[in-house]
């Protein structure tokens, strides 16, 4: 079933769907154009060649190939997609990490990330919102009808990781198709409206928590630490690459570049939630890092981000309007609720599948994959969350 936002926000400007979010429309490109079919075919092998640690010379011998045959954005991303993959596993290959990416990678990823607006690193974007593709492809975007496109090792923990995640951008649709239409309500105080946006917002979250939960069914957290987790740290602020990583060839990148890693952190849902609702976080480390994270959003997610929160105005007008209407505010603080229990499972989370893991060298427990200490912070945040209800 169709369904349409409320207000006269144009949602796909901002590459955002009523339907499924922050996920592209149409699904993602599963495979490149033959012309750049020797990329698709490493890709494919990465966990044999990774298992093997035969991917580094197979990586040096690839020709430069031209970019002429990507015809489309969605070509576009399904390459930045592969060379990224190759790329990180190039980096972290055997767990002893080489700082210079050849030019045969170094100089198309950086072509590329720079049509796409983003870092030539593997973000969140290249890793969930453009790597899954369905079996039954008029059906349900759920993970029991998703399969990933491109791993690293492969096996199921690494898919259900990366799956949980898309469900969860699917299920957000519902909050972010509803969002213009509740600042359109609350900037004329219409409460009735309001409450009925608020409750939309709230049911979206309920179901993003639901799927949260069932992360532990098919991904394990020992499993996630020494499988999963090595191949998408970035090279700024770790240990294993202090100066950061070589982009062989790129005339614009002669210095070391220090970029962060994939994280949950760079997906747009939340901040955009917190926009939303007012929710203000008093600065800290994880603000500042969470900020620079914008940098790694597709450029329209980050405008739509922003366009929420210019002017945001439903805390206030829930303020001004709940002794008439109780059900306003009780519809606020049902997702600033929601919004703290996700915040929670995730703590809980960062917790088991890192903080309690044993690591170093390459594979520090002590930072989030973006390389950034966290579990104080995630608390404060999730407390700040909670600190912001009316009731």
């Amino acid at each position: 079933m169709a369904h349409a936002p409320d207000s006269s926000v144009d949602l796909k400007h901002y590459e955002v769907s009523a339907e499924r979010g922050f996920l592209p429309e149409p699904d993602p490109e599963p495979a490149l154009p033959a012309p750049l079919a020797l990329w698709q075919e490493l890709a494919a092998e990465l966990p044999k060649r990774l298992a093997a640690q035969r991917l580094r010379t197979a990586v040096r011998t690839l020709p430069l190939f031209d970019l002429a045959a990507l015809r489309s954005p969605a070509e576009e991303r399904a390459a930045m997609r592969v060379l990224s993959f190759l790329g990180h596993a190039f980096v972290w290959e055997g767990g002893a990490p080489d700082p210079v990416l050849p030019r045969q990678l170094a100089q198309p990823w950086c072509v590329i990330a720079r049509r796409l607006g983003r870092p030539p690193v593997l973000s969140y974007a290249t890793y969930a919102l453009d790597n899954w593709r369905r079996f039954d492809p008029y059906g349900p975007l759920r993970v029991e009808n998703l399969a990933i496109l491109q791993n690293f090792l492969g096996g199921q923990d690494e898919d259900w990781f990366i799956l949980i995640h898309v469900e969860i951008e699917a299920l957000a649709a519902r909050a972010l198709r509803a969002a213009p239409g509740a600042r359109d309500a609350a900037s004329r105080g219409d409460g009735a409206a309001l409450t009925a946006r608020l409750e939309e917002v709230a049911a979206a979250l309920e179901a993003m928590l639901a799927s949260l939960r069932r992360m532990p069914e098919r991904c394990d957290p020992y499993v996630y630490f020494t499988r999963v987790r090595p191949f998408i740290h970035g090279w700024k602020n770790h240990p294993a690459l202090p100066n950061g990583v070589v982009y062989e060839g790129v005339a614009e990148l002669l210095a070391p570049q220090r970029l962060r890693g994939e994280t949950g952190a760079q997906s747009t849902i939340v901040p955009a939630l917190d926009a939303l609702l007012g929710v203000a976080h008093a600065p800290d480390p994880l603000r500042e890092y969470l900020d620079e994270m914008r940098g790694y959003m597709p450029p329209r997610h980050r405008a739509f981000l922003e366009h929420v929160e210019e002017g945001s105005c439903v805390r206030g007008a829930v303020r001004e309007l709940r002794s008439a209407r109780p059900e306003l505010a009780e519809a606020y603080d049902a997702c600033l609720r929601w919004l703290e229990a996700f915040r929670t499972l995730h703590l809980d989370y960062a917790a088991k599948y890192i903080d309690a893991q044993a690591g170093g060298g390459a594979n520090p427990s002590d930072v989030g994959t973006g390389g950034t200490p966290f579990m104080k912070y995630l608390a404060k945040h999730r407390d700040e969350t909670a600190s912001h209800r009316l009731g």
